[in-house]
């Protein structure tokens, strides 16, 4: 369903020839595109999130941080508990890497959490507690800010112009001109930018990027069944118009996904409490707690003679897998019961194992306020006494 433009209607018959190598243009100007990405907003777009009412730079930055390959839907009960705990810069900056990781728990990412307090605490060491949204390069340099989350941190909470080209912004972009490649690839991110930038207006900065976004989130969405009979621009679409939104923005090259095996050492004392150790933070779940890792049993029994004489190796449960965005991994949980020696004493919950971990015995019903994995929440969940028999 297209919409009129509130300037002189144009014409808009698709192009026959590529006008640019490696994307089609279409017959709107600039001005004639803005106003119907407008009049699509003004009547369709999403304008109470709660990063949308006091933007500051803090809130939009946190909320474009969350939103980083995560659905508004999932972020939403996330963000409201990360604002009541860290209501400001400086008290995030402030708080305990542990904290953070906690109230993440679930959202999957976590280098995400971990680069938003480095940020935090660099912009209260470096910039008095103000963030740099003078330029864009000034916000990129934070960790964990890239071109398109500077650009939406400062159009939304400051009202000045910066282009934005996010998943949702390139998947509209590249269907409305066809633009082949995925997006990937840095020559076809460059076509991409190119088209931003010419569309990016000079006002309603903050309306324009939320727009972009929503379009590209509840319209223009990914598969293979985009609502065109809803979009502005359905009639100078110029993969509409072949009939080929499914291929456009064409997918990342497919590589096959390697599976790796580990034991989960499900390490319990006496009391019924569960063995966790901080991950390194590089790796996977870098920071986060978990159950000690090893490759396979005859690993298990090493740790066993090494870190808990006189522990007892149950027999293991049923393998389950949790993917990874580079490869899968089939966890193995190890049952391994304490002896009344318990761990070495160089080991023992509370000290640091030789890789320099730290330890901690939790109640798996109710585990300290920690960032703990998705699968090890769940695991932990898991731990009744009917099914480990401890």
């Amino acid at each position: 369903m297209a919409r009129p433009d509130t300037a002189a209607t144009p014409d808009v018959t698709a192009p026959e020839s590529h006008a640019t190598p490696g994307f089609e243009d279409i017959a709107l100007s600039p001005e004639a595109f803005q106003a119907r990405v407008f009049d699509w907003f003004d009547e369709h777009g999403r304008k109470h999130l709660p990063w949308q009412e006091n933007t500051t730079p803090y809130r939009v930055w946190v909320s474009e941080i969350m939103l980083q390959q995560t659905q508004v839907a999932t972020v939403l009960p996330y963000y409201a508990r990360f604002m009541e705990r860290f209501p400001d810069v400086a008290a995030l900056a402030a708080a305990d890497i542990d904290d953070v990781l906690h109230l993440w728990t679930g959202l999957g990412y976590y280098a995400r959490a971990r680069n938003l307090h480095k940020a935090a605490q660099q912009v209260v060491n470096e910039h008095d507690g103000a963030f740099p949204v003078e330029s864009v390069e000034a916000l990129s340099a934070l960790p964990g800010i890239g071109r398109s989350t500077a650009g939406a941190i400062i159009s939304i909470s400051t009202g000045q112009r910066a282009p934005i080209l996010d998943g949702n912004v390139k998947r509209v972009l590249a269907r409305l001109h066809a633009v082949e490649g995925w997006p990937g690839r840095p020559a076809v991110e460059r076509k991409l930018w190119t088209l931003a930038e010419r569309y990016t207006p000079q006002v309603r900065l903050a309306d324009w990027t939320q727009a972009m976004m929503d379009l590209g989130a509840t319209l223009c969405t990914r598969g293979s069944k985009p609502d065109c009979a809803r979009c502005p621009f359905e009639e100078v679409c110029v993969a509409h118009a072949r009939g080929e939104e499914k291929r456009f923005p064409e997918s990342k090259p497919k590589k096959t996904i390697p599976t790796r095996q580990t034991l989960m050492l499900l390490v319990s004392d006496a009391a019924g409490k569960i063995l966790l150790e901080r991950r390194p933070p590089t790796g996977i779940w870098g920071g986060l707690w978990a159950p000690p890792l090893v490759e396979d049993r005859e690993a298990a029994r090493e740790w066993v003679t090494r870190e808990a004489r006189g522990a007892h190796l149950e027999a293991p449960l049923a393998s389950f897998e949790h993917v990874f965005s580079h490869f899968r991994l089939t966890i193995t949980p190890q049952p391994v019961q304490l002896g009344e020696a318990g761990l070495a004493p160089a080991q023992a919950a509370g000290s640091v194992n030789e890789s320099g971990a730290d330890r901690r015995f939790v109640d798996p019903a109710a585990p300290d306020a920690v960032g703990l994995p998705a699968p090890v929440k769940a695991l932990l969940a898991r731990c009744t006494d009917d099914l480990f028999g401890l």
